[in-house]
């Protein structure tokens, strides 16, 4: 058989095709649930493989509807299950007590596993693969990038959890004479202290470029600070 009679064969509703569909939904979501799952992310390996694997099964049960002579849009099941992942992948984002948002990048990805199930389940083989590498090389290459744009900016926002309040004026103090600016001050009470020292979260601009780390540093030499954290 020619390569093209062997497509013919792959694209189709039959055993073959049926089977390299789902196994390769398990193949993709699996390989994106990796690198999620090597992060510790809740929704990892399992996670997207399943709605990999749902989402494939749901483009072969609309292809099978019509094979079947019955009157139904076979685009209709897959447009609920676009709809129905902002569903599960809102759950995947949370809000920490310090107002720090997580989970945007695994929601992304799991939408994004449902709707490579879905190229799959029709056939689209080419535009799946290609996929799962462009989300590959996000996820783990412009991590890196993102990183360094972030830890180099001009502008922050630090968490700091001191032992008294009178310290914040300290911390301003110490601010002020590094060439930082503080655009604005949000004074909150730690929620994950038995003690329930107080904390703050700064929003600072720096004059010139200043490693985030080195601002780290010198935070949490400050006489009182007991936490630091860059959000």
């Amino acid at each position: 058989m020619s390569f093209k009679e062997i497509m013919t064969v792959l694209r189709g509703v039959g055993i073959a095709g049926i089977a390299v569909r789902l196994i390769l939904a398990v193949i993709c979501g699996g390989l994106i649930g990796l690198e999620r799952e090597s992060k510790r992310r809740a929704a990892g390996f399992r996670t997207h493989t399943l709605i990999c694997i749902g989402a494939t099964l749901t483009t072969l049960v609309s292809q099978y509807m019509v094979s079947r002579g019955l009157n139904t849009d076979p685009a209709r099941l897959g447009a609920q299950v676009i709809a129905g992942m902002g569903f599960i992948g809102a759950g995947a984002i949370i809000v920490t007590s310090r107002r720090q948002v997580k989970g945007l990048t695994t929601a992304a990805g799991l939408w994004t596993s449902a709707i490579i199930g879905l190229s799959i389940g029709t056939g689209y083989y080419e535009a799946a693969l290609l996929a799962v590498c462009l989300v590959l090389i996000a996820e783990l290459f412009l991590s890196k990038f993102e990183y360094f744009i972030v830890s180099t900016a001009r502008s922050m926002n630090v968490y700091v959890e001191f032992a008294d309040p009178h310290d914040l004026d300290r911390i301003v103090e110490e601010m002020t004479a590094h060439n930082m600016s503080i655009t604005d001050i949000e004074f909150t009470k730690s929620r994950t202290s038995v003690n329930s020292h107080p904390s703050a979260i700064f929003s600072v601009r720096f004059r010139k470029k200043m490693p985030h780390e080195n601002v780290m540093a010198l935070l949490s030499e400050i006489e009182g600070v007991l936490t630091v954290e860059e959000l």
